[in-house]
């Protein structure tokens, strides 16, 4: 009976691989997906179905466990992510993204003499810019106007320019990302103390070997195809008309985080604030100051509505994607996969550490499959307190490398929206960028594995 139950898990998880990777919904199939391994798991006796507020005929109580999942989410995380979505596309609204983009990249005009140098500094400075916008696909379109053009003309390659660009959303970091907020929900640790003793840990070394990789990868394929084709610089950029104090805008609610946080402890008695009411605030501070600037009440009071928008549109994409994920991992869990992974593991003698590099593994080659880091990673992450409960280790240890993972896979990806973005504006293939990014981003998730083993 367990080897029906592992062979069905496989079968299903197959099929839903192939379905993403056709741009089916990923929703209805990962919710249908989950619903099926729950009966499956019923009929052949596996698991009995819990929901917490029964309805007496289990065929309702699957929506009813459905029901309690948007509950949960939409009252912690779910609420966290929308309002964070909210805010960032309030942030592009009134051109405050922008101008943190321009602020931050200038000083790499200063390099076009060494433009493979120049390119790879994009890295570490659009990764912390990236750290305001949830949206790699949106994130990389706006380096693609800001500063594509500039490092073209000092001389590299439209694919090097445009593997340097996505390379600059590799790294879920900070409280502005979905997957950053549910990992940090997983482990039950508050999101600026995951981001800086766990995350900056490792993301930071990962970078510079990253740097290299991208560097060389890059410069030897550019020689190699003969791609270049060099023009004198011009200095371009976004066309904004806000004051250059409004970059200070999109990394306010990070600042008060860390201020505010209970990882530095800066006042006693402590004060401390969440990512939601972070968020809040800065809507409310950035709000008075576009009523300062423009001075029409009308039109601020219209403009507000972006924000609360950008949180339906968060609602309708990220958060449902959340729930149906959670009943596909229930599914998954019910039906003993997890189970008969840990039980081989141990036969083995891999233990906990080879459990993480299986799951981290999975999660990279799905990101890379399915387009998307949200997706691989709501599906699998939800399995990591059931693995520790039974192979015993560090959550977060466990889950860092499998968050990491799902964003570099992204960018590996031929069918991620940023990917194809991009591709299409710098009119290259997209299947030329993922592979430009294969090298260098699978050197650094095994950089992740080992070093999130030897720091953490």
């Amino acid at each position: 009976m367990e080897l029906i139950s592992i062979l069905i898990v496989i079968l299903i998880i197959a099929v839903v691989a192939y379905l993403l990777i056709k741009n089916v919904y990923p929703q209805i199939v990962l919710l249908v997906a989950g619903i099926v391994m729950l009966l499956i798991s019923i009929v052949l006796g596996d698991r009995e179905l819990v929901a917490q507020n029964p309805t007496g005929f289990i065929g309702f109580d699957l929506f009813s466990i459905l029901k309690e999942s948007f509950s949960s989410k939409m009252a912690g995380v779910g609420l966290m992510i929308m309002a964070i979505g909210g805010y960032v596309r309030y942030m592009q609204f009134i051109g405050a993204s922008e101008m943190l983009v321009k602020v931050a990249l200038k000083p790499l005009t200063r390099l076009k003499k060494y433009p493979y140098l120049a390119s790879v500094l994009l890295i570490p400075i659009g990764q912390f810019l990236f750290m305001s916008s949830p949206s790699a696909a949106g994130f990389s379109m706006l380096l693609m106007v800001a500063i594509y053009p500039i490092i073209v003309r000092f001389g590299v390659s439209k694919i090097t320019a445009v593997s340097v660009i996505t390379a600059c959303t590799i790294f879920d970091l900070g409280p502005g990302s979905a997957n950053v907020n549910q990992a940090a929900a997983i482990i039950n640790m508050d999101v600026i103390s995951y981001f800086i003793s766990k995350q900056l840990v490792v993301v930071v070394p990962t970078t510079l070997v990253l740097m290299v990789m991208y560097y060389f990868v890059n410069k030897y394929a550019d020689k190699k195809n003969g791609e270049v084709t060099k023009v004198e610089i011009e200095e371009t950029g976004p066309g904004i008309d806000v004051p250059v104090f409004y970059a200070f805008l999109p990394v306010l609610p990070l600042i008060l985080l860390i201020v505010f946080s209970a990882f530095f402890k800066l006042f006693d008695p402590p004060i401390i604030l969440n990512t939601t009411i972070a968020m809040l605030i800065s809507m409310f501070v950035a709000f008075v100051i576009e009523l300062i600037r423009i001075r029409n009440i009308k039109k601020c009071s219209e403009d507000i509505r972006i924000f609360f928008n950008g949180m339906g549109s968060v609602f309708s994409t990220i958060v449902t994607l959340i729930v149906c994920a959670d009943i596909f991992s229930r599914g998954i869990i019910d039906l003993g996969l997890i189970d008969s992974l840990i039980a081989g593991s141990q036969a083995i003698g891999v233990g906990s550490l080879g459990i993480n590099g299986i799951m981290t593994s999975a999660i990279f080659g799905s990101s890379i499959l399915m387009g998307s880091g949200n997706a691989s990673f709501f599906a699998f992450s939800p399995l990591v307190p059931d693995i520790i409960s039974q192979m015993g280790g560090s959550e977060a240890q466990m889950i860092l490398p499998m968050q990491l993972a799902s964003s570099m896979g992204r960018a590996c990806s031929p069918i991620a929206g940023l990917v194809i973005a991009t591709s299409k504006m710098a009119d290259i293939s997209p299947f030329d960028v993922a592979k430009r990014n294969l090298i260098p981003l699978s050197v650094g998730a095994v950089a992740v594995f080992i070093l999130n083993a030897i720091l953490l």
